[in-house]
């Protein structure tokens, strides 16, 4: 829930940065994509709020290479939630603060669609199956 991963945001840097002791840039990554959570979760923007949002995506942007070695095919451009926050800025132009947003319906569409998909497949070449199974 959005109050379990704000709970977790107030940890996760002093857990993890032991962790990636030696790895500063990963830190710093880190503690940008936490600014990012938290600016964007103002019950209000201005222009300054705005342009904090866009220093970080930016320094988000110029450093997300370092989790590559971590990522299913060497790629992040294909994981919805890391896409989404390079549209963070312009949605709050239009509709107003993203305080109360939060990604509980694509998640259930997820585990409904995609799982239930994989699971009727026959595990052998599984997404033309899975792309098939609900057209």
């Amino acid at each position: 829930t959005g109050s379990e991963y704000k709970d977790m945001l107030k940890v996760w840097l002093a857990v993890l940065a032991p962790l990636l002791k030696g790895h500063p840039n990963h830190l710093k990554f880190l503690n940008l994509v936490t600014d990012f959570i938290l600016i964007a979760g103002y019950h209000s923007h201005t222009e300054t709020t705005l342009r904090y949002l866009q220093d970080t995506l930016h320094g988000i942007s110029r450093n997300i290479h370092l989790f590559l070695p971590y990522c299913y095919n060497q790629s992040i451009s294909k994981i919805p939630k890391i896409h989404s926050l390079f549209h963070y800025i312009e949605c709050i132009k239009e509709m107003g603060s993203a305080d109360n947003s939060d990604t509980e319906v694509s998640e259930a569409a997820h585990k409904n669609l995609i799982k239930d998909g994989y699971h009727t497949s026959n595990k052998v070449d599984y997404i033309p199956q899975m792309l098939r199974w609900k057209t």
